[in-house]
């Protein structure tokens, strides 16, 4: 039978480090020596612990893309105190990782997922791929995909009681971009919701952006074990009065 396959995060980048680590390995044999009147060939040993450690980034990196991330998914999800009724919103949901898995925990529940399937960010990004994912996991009925940029959802204020998101919002560029997407995840989270953002950078900006949009935000740990770059958690909640 066919198994799920949820990619293998930023695989650019992997193959990026591969080859440079690649090509530390190569410029080590490409100087010759002189030695007595003859040229040898002997590797330059100062090129082996760059491309030892450029290597190792692609081998955790590679580790987190094929083991880690489910570890991580169930780290994610763990911050939800869930009742299966919840309806939950998945910003640049992929092929589906966190989607799934929160479909999964619901019952009467319902989860949406959202992307625009960059392909750098996922290798085999697309809804199709997800789609597939989807119905294997046997959460068709518990699930919607929307292609949707998450700086322009399109759904309703007040719609979703979770809203979760891995990895997607270093990928807008834009510092004016990652804060309109914010935005949207506050204007879309109902009051008495809970956010759950993980990334490896820009945490403290979002920390304070949400901060500023006055939810009550917490920082975890940097999760050093299976993730790399180590992954944060945000968990973000809306006050039920919150606009009022």
């Amino acid at each position: 039978m066919a198994k799920p396959n949820y990619g293998i995060d930023a695989p650019n980048v992997i193959r990026n480090l591969i080859l440079a680590a690649s090509a530390f390995l190569l410029l080590g044999l490409a100087f010759p020596h002189l030695r007595n009147g003859r040229i040898s060939f002997e590797f330059h040993s100062e090129f082996l612990w760059p491309a030892g450690w450029i290597f190792a980034a692609a081998l955790l990196m590679l580790n987190y893309g094929m083991r880690g991330k489910f570890r991580h998914r169930e780290r994610v999800l763990a911050k939800v105190n869930w009742r299966g009724d919840e309806q939950v919103l998945d910003v640049g949901t992929g092929r589906g990782l966190l989607l799934i898995g929160a479909a999964k925990r619901l019952t009467t529940g319902h989860a949406t997922g959202v992307d625009i399937w960059n392909a750098e960010d996922l290798s085999g990004n697309g809804p199709d791929a997800l789609k597939a994912n989807i119905a294997l996991e046997g959460v068709t009925a518990k699930t919607t995909i929307r292609s949707e940029d998450a700086r322009e959802m399109k759904f309703a204020e007040d719609s979703f009681d979770v809203v979760v998101s891995n990895l997607c919002l270093h990928n807008i560029y834009e510092q004016p971009g990652r804060r309109k997407a914010l935005h949207e995840i506050v204007r879309v989270l109902k009051p008495g919701g809970l956010a759950v953002i993980s990334d490896y950078k820009l945490m403290g900006e979002y920390e304070a952006e949400l901060t500023e949009c006055g939810l009550r935000v917490e920082m975890c740990p940097m999760d050093w074990a299976g993730t790399f770059p180590p992954l944060r958690i945000l968990v973000a909640w809306k006050a039920e009065d919150l606009g009022a």
